[in-house]
């Protein structure tokens, strides 16, 4: 399988990339935005696809020619603006999803936020409601599509060590999760069709990553 890291950069995209290529079986396309962020992936023996997030729909799906599955794991970070969030984790996301559709891809899997239901939105506080509100819709517009969809809510990101365990179900109680387990957990789904038309919540757990992937 070839996969398409949109957002690979990011510091659970690189994890990813890293699972994938390590796999022996499956490979990465790393999307990024600047020439300079290559090497990384380039190390790992991964293709890399030089594509800016707030492009137009045919880049992204030019990205995406000769791929088997994609992963959104693109965010705007916290130190942006409420524009940014609109135009990297709203906007961004569904141009990634309408360009999947471009290229012919039907496996998508999206990394959204721990909780993005109406109820959140309006609970969340002003300077962060503007994110939560853009991942409810890129979540929805996924959903409202024929793609074999997975939906990966993570709870609060460090970046300790992997413990390999996670709980993962469509409802836990809100925790931490390191970003590399979280990585883990998106590779798990793509190894699991088992996953398709599901989304969950994701923390630190008891429960072995494979075996938690394998019980959604």
């Amino acid at each position: 399988m070839k996969i398409l890291v949109v957002g690979a950069n990011g510091q659970i995209g690189k994890h990813l990339v890293k699972f994938i290529q390590d796999s022996g079986s499956h490979t990465a396309r790393a999307m990024i935005r600047k020439q300079e962020q290559a090497a990384y992936f380039e190390e790992l023996g991964a293709e890399t696809a030089l594509v800016d997030l707030e492009g137009e729909i045919e880049e992204i799906a030019k990205a995406a020619e000769g791929i088997d599955a994609i992963v959104f794991t693109a965010g705007s970070g916290p130190h942006t603006g409420k524009d940014k969030t609109i135009m990297i984790d709203l906007d961004g996301a569904v141009k990634t999803i309408e360009a999947a559709k471009v290229a012919g891809v039907k496996r998508f899997i999206m990394v959204s936020s721990f909780d993005t239901t109406r109820e959140a939105i309006q609970e969340a506080p002003e300077s962060f409601a503007p994110y939560v509100a853009a991942k409810h819709y890129a979540d929805e517009w996924l959903k409202d599509t024929n793609l074999d969809y997975t939906i990966v809510h993570p709870g609060g990101l460090t970046n300790d060590s992997g413990t390999g365990k996670v709980q993962a179900a469509v409802e836990v109680e809100r925790g931490m999760v390191p970003r590399v387990d979280v990585a883990e957990v998106i590779f798990g789904c793509l190894e699991n069709d088992s996953t398709i038309g599901k989304e969950f919540q994701v923390v630190s757990g008891s429960t072995p990553i494979e075996e938690a992937v394998k019980q959604l």
